[in-house]
């Protein structure tokens, strides 16, 4: 699937060294998203090697997405229960998804762990993310809690679990805590919910990479690079 262009403000022309900024509109309860993190990542690999010391930085910001904001904190029930009572998706047609996507999964190198997985509310896994990037360890707290959901089959929705989670990475479990109990960064997750409205996202993961381009879905490595490519080609056509 090719990039489409993406409707945003006349862009200012930059300096070679300006990153390229990617915003990542994501779930933690998105199977999608962690294998399309991951797709990302390898692209973005393979475009600073194929550009070597010239390619611009990527700088990465995560933002706020519930796939399913009604799911209760403690969701009593295997991942087929959910699909099938929660979603009304056919028990057969829900063993095949999760087969399909743990498949998926293990390609890009990433153990879904379904038997282990406990579904919940991602709202404060949300705020623990905006908590986490006011503190300069967003992308640590975004690998952590995937990884957390899917391969270890740790619970995401509470806030001392949460807390842990955020302490692993060397953030203040306490404050954890109160960031979370007072609903401090709530603000900020609705606001990353408006913006995906308003620029008509529907599914995730989303990214828009250099405010110019929206790529939907967990995309091949080799889309990610080429994207990467033509937006610091575009760059370098400016200043020609």
């Amino acid at each position: 699937m090719q990039a489409r262009e993406y409707s945003a403000a006349a862009p200012v022309t930059p300096e070679v060294s300006e990153p390229i900024k990617i915003d990542i509109w994501s779930d933690i309860a998105c199977p999608w998203c962690y294998i399309g993190k991951r797709k990302f990542e390898t692209g973005a690999a393979a475009f600073a090697a194929k550009n070597g010391a010239d390619a611009p930085d990527v700088v990465i910001e995560y933002h706020s997405y519930e796939l399913s904001p009604d799911t209760p904190v403690d969701f009593e029930g295997s991942a087929i229960d959910f699909l099938s009572g929660h979603k009304g998706v056919p028990t057969t047609q829900a063993a095949e998804m999760v087969d399909r996507v743990t498949g998926i999964a293990k390609d890009a190198g990433l153990d879904y762990d379904y038997d282990a997985l406990q579904h919940t509310n991602t709202v404060k896994a949300h705020q623990l993310l905006h908590y986490a990037k006011a503190q300069g360890k967003q992308a640590e707290a975004k690998e952590r809690l995937l990884k957390a959901y899917f391969v270890e089959g740790k619970h995401v929705g509470r806030i001392e679990d949460l807390a842990d989670l955020g302490a692993e990475i060397g953030l203040d479990r306490d404050e954890i805590v109160r960031a979370l109990e007072t609903d401090e960064y709530l603000d900020q997750v609705r606001a990353d919910q408006a913006l995906a409205q308003e620029y008509g996202i529907q599914g995730v993961p989303f990214f828009v990479i250099d405010g110019k381009y929206g790529v939907s879905g967990a995309q091949e490595a080799e889309t990610f690079a080429n994207v990467l490519d033509q937006v610091w080609t575009e760059r370098e056509g400016a200043r020609s």
